[in-house]
């Protein structure tokens, strides 16, 4: 089954988009997406995403599920970060390590909207409230890699004062990701099912042809990064790939514990084994700027992501539908 699932995704547009980016980048080609239409593009889907998962949320409600479940994200947002800073410590710089770790503590909101598009073309549904279990998971690891820099990694004599606290909550909290993601989600809830019919023939119809286009330029951005990761070393490239299957097995043991359905089951583990690329960049070039975005960005981008959306995903959706059949 998992097999099948394998070869389905390989095939699809949003993936064979994903891959056309990397060959075209292998080859040298001039093909490239300027960064205000990428920009334009991941604003889409980020809206597109959040109407949808308002609209769903308005006809569920809230219930004990729910709360369990936003409850597992908020605790592998802040366990991930503190159980990956003491493993990468054993190679990495206490500011690298710090950084790696709230990059894997962190989430991929690309990888979740391509997770959300392979549920669709399996015709498998699931909650509006895992759109808020994303935006939930985004921050607090940033906040705890900073913390545990300043704890566990710096001298003693050095002054904690000098980190921008402010600007730090700021970019970690209400980035532009953030904001947006949150405030078409509660668009979406308040306006309720009527609203999303108004907004369908733009959030839904042209959702996966703006998503290939997206992932094509994705393609081209983590081609370019690869010969860097693989030159990190065995233990970066080894971490990239090992840590997101360990993150994605504790999260479908949430899941199971919590009693989510498949759907949302897989929506919650691709968000444990994913890693921020976005958000966390920004955010440690401020609070941790002796941490190297060279490695921290490059093993997101370049070894997780991938991993995730052409391997990760229709093996975790395995995994679940054998163990929820």
């Amino acid at each position: 089954m998992t097999w099948q699932l394998l070869a389905n995704n390989f095939l699809s547009p949003p993936i064979l988009f994903f891959l056309l980016g990397i060959f075209a980048a292998l080859v040298r080609s001039d093909l490239e997406i300027p960064q205000p239409i990428a920009k334009l593009l991941s604003y889409y889907l980020l809206v597109a995403i959040g109407l949808k998962g308002g609209a769903e949320l308005n006809q569920s409600g809230f219930n004990i599920q729910i709360v369990l479940a936003l409850g597992a994200a908020m605790f592998m947002a802040a366990a991930v970060p503190v159980y990956t800073y003491f493993i990468l410590r054993v190679r990495l710089s206490a500011a690298d390590a710090a950084a790696v770790a709230a990059t894997y503590g962190s989430v991929s909101a690309v990888t979740f909207i391509t997770a959300a598009a392979y549920l669709q073309q399996l015709g498998m549904s699931y909650g509006g409230h895992m759109i808020a279990a994303m935006a939930l998971m985004e921050s607090p690891a940033i906040v705890i890699g900073v913390l545990l820099f300043h704890w566990l990694g710096k001298p003693e004599n050095d002054d904690p004062e000098g980190t921008p606290w402010k600007d730090l909550f700021r970019d970690s909290f209400f980035n532009g990701s953030v904001v947006l993601l949150i405030g078409s989600l509660l668009i979406g809830l308040v306006s309720g099912e009527r609203g999303w019919t108004e907004v369908a023939p733009f959030a839904d119809d042209l959702f996966k042809g703006v998503l290939c286009l997206f992932l094509l330029d994705m393609g081209i951005v983590a081609a370019r990064r690869l010969k860097d990761a693989i030159g990190g070393g065995l233990f970066l490239v080894g971490f990239a790939v090992l840590i997101p299957l360990v993150n994605a097995a504790v999260g479908i043991g949430l899941a199971m514990l919590v009693g989510m359905p498949a759907g949302d089951a897989l929506l919650f583990t691709v968000l444990c084994a994913s890693a921020s690329y976005i958000a966390v960049p920004a955010a440690m070039r401020l609070a941790v700027p002796d941490a190297s975005p060279s490695i921290y960005l490059t093993m997101s981008l370049a070894l997780t992501f991938p991993f995730n959306i052409v391997l990760g995903i229709p093996l975790y959706h395995g995994v679940i539908t054998w163990l929820w059949s």
